[in-house]
């Protein structure tokens, strides 16, 4: 073999791996530019999801029970309702058709408060039946409860028992209350009257117990 032969083949390897390295590094370049491509469509889609507008959150329940609260107002016509009460069988709004009604709602069975206000309904029970008014009284209980609170007291009024709240929110007698530093939603002691018409005549909020059951039927009374 010739000088020349021997020179040619020694330097055609080394050309081959450049070639190779420079394919090498053109497909590196190459890569990179896409993924620098992919990165910027990327940044540019964050960029527009983050310029549109935030979908509108749900409102609290809190905010619905003052907005149910400021909805029912006086002259309205008082939402439907049905729920069971002690001793058995059920109680709706068109049971008192054509009739004057009462419905206190009290936050919890044989506690001080309620146990004197539903007291003194039941004792002014046959006063308001003069007035041709009945009485309910409405709290989130359950149906045992309200019946050992009701042998316990000696209670004749119809006490109804809404676990789910659903009336309790529909009279704006469910929101935010504070205790002790520390909110959280609840009964808020609430008295109703509505007229045989089925309309709201007169509504009681944040009500004081001791004297309460004269105020409303001295309103009953009167209408």
């Amino acid at each position: 073999m010739s000088k020349k032969t021997r020179k040619k083949s020694s330097k055609s390897p080394v050309r081959k791996r450049s070639r190779a390295s420079e394919a090498s590094s053109q497909r590196a370049a190459s890569g990179s530019r896409k993924t620098t491509v992919a990165k910027s469509g990327k940044n540019a889609k964050n960029r527009q999801t983050r310029a549109l507008p935030k979908p509108a959150t749900k409102p609290s329940a809190a905010k619905k029970a003052t907005a149910t609260r400021a909805a029912l107002t006086e002259g309205a016509k008082a939402p439907s309702f049905e729920l069971p009460r002690d001793g058995g069988g059920t109680v709706a709004l068109s049971d008192y058709a054509g009739k004057k009604f009462v419905v206190f709602f009290y936050p919890r069975a044989d506690t001080p408060g309620c146990t004197r206000e539903a007291i003194d309904f039941t004792r002014l029970s046959s006063a308001f039946a003069e007035a041709g008014t009945a009485v309910l009284g409405v709290s989130g209980d359950p149906l045992k409860a309200q019946e050992a609170f009701r042998n316990k007291h000696h209670l004749s009024v119809p006490l109804l028992s809404d676990e789910k709240h659903q009336m309790l929110a529909a009279y704006g007698a469910w929101g935010e209350k504070s205790m002790y530093g520390r909110t959280f939603q609840g009964i808020l002691r609430t008295t109703i009257l509505i007229g045989a018409d089925g309309k709201i005549i007169k509504i009681w909020r944040n009500v004081r117990v001791d004297g309460h059951g004269d105020e409303v039927l001295a309103c009953a009374r009167s209408t």
